[in-house]
């Protein structure tokens, strides 16, 4: 596991772990982090206008996690479309849900560092519009690792508890 991922554990003090101990009915797996945009752009490549996670607000190591889009008005991409009805593109909920799951991807340890592509889109359906005003709440999962270099994730995209779009997504390690 990263450095960043130890330093941005969040320590309830409520809860049954801690850094300093641990017992045998609390698994690695639920620990939660939290990860602000610096640290998402420490992770992942993308930059303005393409970066489109502004916060994680839940992860679970090699497991899951879920990001935040708020979606503005002031976002080149709603100049044209559409104008007087501005309309988040597909596309771009669909790359959102995708740099959820690479914040998943670049904390594999057998996978740091990598740079991860597209390599399929299945299954994807978009149920809501996405507006200027919206939280995009984006759920992604990861469902399986071949070769240490394929995967597949299962995604959702949510606004105000709706379903805005869902769908699978294969990465691709590249070199």
């Amino acid at each position: 596991m990263s450095i960043l991922t130890e330093v941005n554990t969040v320590n309830d003090p409520d809860s049954a772990f801690t850094k300093s101990q641990t017992n045998e009915t609390t698994s690695k797996s639920e620990r939660k982090t939290i990860f602000t945009i610096e640290e998402i752009q420490k992770l992942l490549p993308h930059r303005y206008p393409f970066a489109l996670v502004d916060r994680i607000i839940d992860y679970v190591p090699a497991h899951r996690a879920v990001g935040i889009k708020n979606v503005t008005l002031n976002e080149p991409q709603f100049q044209g479309h559409f104008p007087g009805q501005p309309i988040m593109p597909g596309v771009l909920i669909v790359e959102a849900m995708a740099q959820v799951g690479g914040i998943v991807l670049t904390q594999l340890p057998e996978l740091e560092g990598g740079l991860f592509l597209f390599a399929g889109i299945d299954k994807v359906r978009f149920r809501r519009q996405v507006v200027p005003g919206d939280q995009l709440v984006m759920t992604v999962e990861l469902l399986w690792v071949k070769q240490r270099r394929f995967g597949k994730m299962q995604a959702r995209a949510e606004v105000d508890g709706q379903l805005a779009a869902e769908g699978e997504l294969m990465f691709s390690l590249a070199n």
